[in-house]
């Protein structure tokens, strides 16, 4: 996966097309991810002894195909590339070339 926890991403296929974001979870297995503020979905639940009750909403995860990674310097959606420096492999942003933390 060529996006991790913490990156800027921005939705570039689905309802909330051209919205930016930080990255909160990363599910590799289903090739998804946790997108804060983006991909809202509502869940009603039911009053306990503990919690009340009402419409609770989370982000849901989103594929990984509709997100990018934005650009640091351009604040744009970029490509991600790898390359390695001082012996460790690093991400880099396709678009200005400049290398991502």
């Amino acid at each position: 996966m060529r996006i991790k926890t913490g990156d800027k991403v921005q939705v570039i296929a689905g309802k909330d097309k051209g919205e930016q974001g930080i990255v909160l979870k990363t599910l590799p297995k289903q090739e998804k991810v946790v997108v804060e503020g983006i991909n809202i979905a509502k869940k009603h639940t039911k009053p306990t002894q503990t919690a009340t009750g009402g419409i609770e909403e989370f982000p849901a995860p989103i594929h990984i195909s509709n997100v990018k990674l934005v650009d640091p310097t351009s604040n744009e959606p970029t490509r991600v590339g790898y390359r390695v420096e001082d012996g460790k492999k690093v991400r880099f942003a396709k678009k200005s070339n400049e290398t991502i933390n």
